[in-house]
């Protein structure tokens, strides 16, 4: 674990590290440019646009939906490619839009949030965080929120609080999980054409260069895949960086650890031990 972790934060090693700088910046050694990460949501129904992402050069984050019908395939092919893989965790919302299979719903015991998301999780090879799928109300309630951090702090798993809505408690309740914790900035993608998710990406990095970084939220939309395939590669001349959450959380925690070697339990599959 420990070894992994520093793969992150070298800047020099960027292809394996989850973390892409600016060549001049790398090859100078000077401080670390603003740094940007992009969280792909509702992975697993689009092979097509999935696979695109998956082959961008640049270290995405793919957070898959669980039990679609692409999920464990792309995210196999993800991880191979280096990109990093969250649980979407689908969750209650105040529209009553159906979750689908892996809902976590506000009637639920804490048994049944518990067993339905170790089930999720298992689900997801090669998974390293969590985030939620909508949730605009299940992630105003601190008592399924504490049961599910209560789950997620058994494994090394980081939770990105998607900020479906302003008065969420999904971020304050996973740190004090203890949890590695990080929350969205932007969402790039609430319209899909290319004038508004343009708009979404400069903000993503005006917020980036005054804060030091950002995480944006986006979607396999065509128009989205479309535009990160040729506004990604310009990043290096803009000298920004973009990381994995994994690499943007080492930056912004002076290079701690995430997990102490031996600290958790491994996600654990039946499903994927019959896979080797």
């Amino acid at each position: 674990m420990t070894q992994r972790l520093i793969r992150y934060l070298l800047i020099l090693s960027a292809p394996l590290a989850g973390l892409f700088a600016p060549a001049a910046q790398a090859e100078q050694g000077t401080a670390v440019a603003p740094t940007i990460a992009i969280i792909i949501d509702d992975m697993g129904y689009d092979l097509e646009q999935g696979r695109r992402l998956i082959e961008m050069e640049q270290p995405l984050t793919l957070a898959f939906l669980p039990f679609r019908p692409y999920t464990r395939r792309l995210a196999h092919e993800a991880h191979s490619q280096g990109k990093e893989i969250m649980l979407h965790a689908p969750m209650a919302n105040t529209k009553a839009i159906g979750l689908g299979a892996g809902g976590l719903d506000a009637s639920m015991d804490q048994h049944t949030v518990t067993t339905v998301l170790r089930r999720s999780l298992q689900s997801i090879p090669h998974v390293r965080g969590v985030n939620n799928h909508m949730g605009s109300l299940l992630t105003q309630l601190q008592e399924p929120m504490t049961w599910i951090m209560e789950e997620i702090r058994q494994y090394p798993l980081y939770f990105v609080d998607s900020r479906t809505i302003a008065s969420t408690v999904a971020e304050r309740t996973a740190q004090a999980h203890d949890i590695p914790t990080l929350s969205r900035d932007v969402f790039l993608d609430h319209e899909q054409t290319e004038e508004y998710v343009d708009a979404q990406f400069q903000h993503l990095l005006a917020v980036a260069r005054r804060r030091g970084s950002a995480i944006a939220i986006g979607h396999p939309y065509p128009v989205t895949v479309d535009y990160l395939a040729r506004k990604l590669p310009e990043l290096d001349e803009m000298g920004i960086s973009i990381a994995t959450v994994s690499g943007l959380w080492a930056l912004r925690n002076n290079n701690e650890a995430m997990f102490a070697e031996g600290e958790k339990r491994p996600v654990t599959s039946g499903l994927a031990a019959k896979e080797r």
